[in-house]
């Protein structure tokens, strides 16, 4: 018999929080949506649990520094897709499982989901960096009134570029595209092998080619070694899916796409308000 005092409670302690360092956690998760299950649960019990699901999704968006983004995903590989970012790891956990069993048991059956976090690139340029370039580039003496009013406004532009890449906003544009990535480990093409300079420049040119899309593509990119399959995940948002298509395919023909990257499964969705997210799957 086990002690009254070693007995396990059913109260779970509140867990210390799992902040990272710096950035938050992002989870991608996408569901088939089991129609003979739901089609077997009485319509008032169906009532219960659609109302579930919108308490759910406004109690996750009024969560401190917490934004969830549903989709309804176009082609068979999924139907409903999530975008989850958030501090803690403890709170990416809680919430994952109640968007699963938001509907009931067995209704949304998972398919795919992608673990990353938002992070800084090693290649964006240092402020020594973009301090030598003003001298060398420009002909500006350091010092002088010139060279620090360009040197303050690289730095105020940089601490919101930084922020947006660690705390983005995302936005509410209604194409979405996710896939993962990483960098080859070929012989003759291993990108872990090549030096750091020849990596940056090529990162640089990889980044101008994107910046061309300013404006039609919002891109996210989070790290995912160690977290999961790949290295990277890359959210996508969009109006048109024109645009999506254009930029992959553009940024392809960069070496450092060309030669080093592999690329997962591509997952497109539209997003969608809650009620009408409802309506078109058929939830209601």
């Amino acid at each position: 018999m086990i002690a009254e005092n070693t007995r396990p409670t059913h109260t779970e302690p509140t867990p210390k929080p799992c902040l990272p360092q710096e950035g938050w956690h992002v989870v991608h998760l996408f569901f088939k949506i089991n129609r003979a299950r739901w089609a077997s649960i009485p319509q008032m019990e169906q009532e219960a649990l659609r109302l579930r699901f919108v308490e759910l999704v406004a109690a996750v968006r009024a969560h401190p520094s917490t934004q969830i983004l549903l989709f309804s995903m176009v082609g068979p590989k999924s139907d409903f897709g999530v975008m989850l970012l958030t501090p803690d790891l403890h709170d990416a956990d809680r919430f994952s499982k109640a968007v699963a069993a938001s509907f009931g048991a067995d209704v949304l059956d998972p398919v795919y989901s992608y673990l990353s976090m938002t992070e800084l690139s090693e290649y964006t340029t240092t402020e020594q960096q973009f301090s030598q370039e003003l001298e060398t580039k420009e002909g500006l003496v350091a010092g002088s009134e010139a060279f620090e009013a360009r040197l303050n406004e690289w730095r105020a532009r940089m601490k919101k570029y930084n922020a947006d890449r660690l705390y983005p906003n995302m936005p509410d544009w209604q194409v979405f595209c996710f896939y993962n990535m990483s960098k080859r480990r070929n012989v003759e093409q291993n990108w872990y092998a090549s030096d750091y300079e020849t990596r940056r420049k090529l990162m640089g040119g990889h980044a101008k080619t994107g910046r061309t899309w300013a404006g039609k593509v919002r891109q996210l990119i989070t790290g995912s070694t160690g977290l999961d399959a790949a290295e990277w995940g890359v959210t996508l948002f969009a109006h048109d899916t024109f645009h999506i298509k254009g930029i992959v395919y553009e940024m392809r023909f960069d070496e450092v796409s060309a030669v080093y990257a592999e690329f997962g499964d591509f997952y497109i969705g539209i997003q969608l308000p809650v009620d009408a997210l409802l309506d078109r799957l058929m939830l209601r």
